[in-house]
């Protein structure tokens, strides 16, 4: 579709300092919520603006605050980001008196008090994990292990060591949504979209959980990138945000043969750091958070041996 650019009043394009900061307040933050979107989705601004069917110009004027979109456009934008218009405008919600009540609750609490919350909805709706054991700390704890955090991590490397020191399968879930697919990741995504593959993703994880009592589960990176999903994976599983440095990503990633990110945009580094940036604050909710920077293989896997086993009141040895 051909899409014309409206810019505020009083902004002329290649203007200088003092026009940006005049710039419209509204504008800038549904610029930030866009840009924010894209990068926990792990878009490109280009795969955004053909998703969407917009100019990638008017995409970068919408996230710059400069392009006073129309409701269509917004609409285009928010269905090629996979959320609700309301998320896109940043209204929480206003669809019963119920959500709204709700919201006056919530809408002041600090992190710590939501969490809390979130997880008692979760007990009074009955979407908590089943299979806990005791931890020595009194805290119950699914012996499902499920490893979170960008690709180069080290899911698969570590989640494979752990699995085998713990004496529990090991689930790669990227491989079963390929089995679900009957065709690859990469594949599922180019024929079908995003849409489809988060579906599966869904499905690899609920019957992953409905199989395994016991197992270490390495996820997909974006993952995160779907609350349900998300909340189905923190509410039955023990979960652990393996971090590393956008560079330790980027070189271990490479090291793999796996240039992907490397063709995908001339400013790589870039772009991994704002998806980094985007999914830092999902990643955060895991029970375990470990760093894997600056360290070898076997000091890092003793780190998240004796973490788990800490976490799910196993012995050290």
């Amino acid at each position: 579709m051909s899409s014309t650019i409206l810019h505020p009043p009083g902004f002329a394009p290649g203007a200088g300092e003092d026009e940006a900061e005049a710039k419209n307040p509204f504008l800038v933050a549904l610029g930030e919520r866009v840009r924010a979107l894209r990068a926990r989705r792990g878009m490109t601004r280009k795969a955004v603006a053909l998703a969407a069917d917009v100019s990638e110009r008017h995409l970068a004027n919408l996230e710059y605050g400069i392009g006073n979109a129309s409701i269509l456009v917004l609409l285009q934008v928010a269905q090629a980001l996979q959320c609700s218009l309301a998320e896109l405008l940043g209204d929480v919600t206003t669809s019963s008196p119920e959500w709204l009540l709700l919201r006056e609750l919530l809408e002041h609490r600090d992190e710590a008090t939501l969490k809390r919350v979130r997880e008692a909805m979760g007990q009074l709706l009955g979407t908590g994990g089943g299979n806990a054991r005791q931890s020595a700390q009194g805290v119950a704890r699914s012996p499902r292990v499920a490893l979170v955090g960008l690709r180069g991590a080290g899911k698969s490397t570590l989640g494979a060591m752990l699995a085998e020191d713990l004496g529990f399968p090991f689930v790669e879930l990227s491989r079963e949504i390929e089995k679900f697919a009957g065709c690859s990741v990469s594949e599922i995504q180019g024929l079908y979209g995003q849409n489809a593959y988060r579906r599966y993703e869904r499905r690899a994880l609920e019957e992953a959980i409905q199989i395994y009592p016991e197992a270490v589960i390495a996820t997909p990176g974006g993952l995160v990138s779907d609350a349900a999903t998300f909340n189905l994976l923190l509410a039955h599983c023990t979960t652990v945000w393996l971090q590393a440095s956008p560079e330790d990503h980027m070189g271990r990633v490479a090291a793999q043969g796996d240039l992907r990110p490397m063709a995908a945009s001339r400013e790589a580094m870039d772009d991994l750091k704002g998806i980094l940036a985007g999914r830092a604050a999902f990643y955060s909710k895991a029970e375990l958070h470990v760093d894997t920077s600056g360290q070898d293989l076997p000091a890092t896997f003793a780190l998240l041996r004796a973490r788990v086993r800490e976490a799910l009141g196993l012995t050290p040895a």
